[in-house]
């Protein structure tokens, strides 16, 4: 693994970029005294995309899905209606 001192990291540091983007490791060194290693970053997993319409067909929507359940519903909110009219 290569070692390179400060002042030459820092002269050639596009240089060694690109080589450690392409798998060579290296080490940055102070007088002599290894500081740093700088490696490659791993891809990350790419989450896989979702897709659109991937269930098309396979779920059918009643047709009075609209209106579905009214009465039930009108009675939550209203109660029940009397069957005794007003006279």
């Amino acid at each position: 693994m290569e070692t390179v001192n400060i002042h030459e990291a820092k002269t050639h540091l596009s240089r060694l970029i690109e080589k450690a983007a392409k798998g060579e490791a290296f080490i940055i060194a102070k007088a002599g005294k290894p500081m740093v290693k700088v490696v490659p970053i791993e891809e990350a997993e790419t989450p896989k995309k979702r897709r659109i319409g991937f269930m098309k067909g396979e779920i059918v929507v009643p047709a009075n899905f609209d209106t579905m359940m009214a009465d039930e519903i009108e009675e939550m909110f209203y109660g029940k209606p009397n069957d005794v009219t007003d006279k």
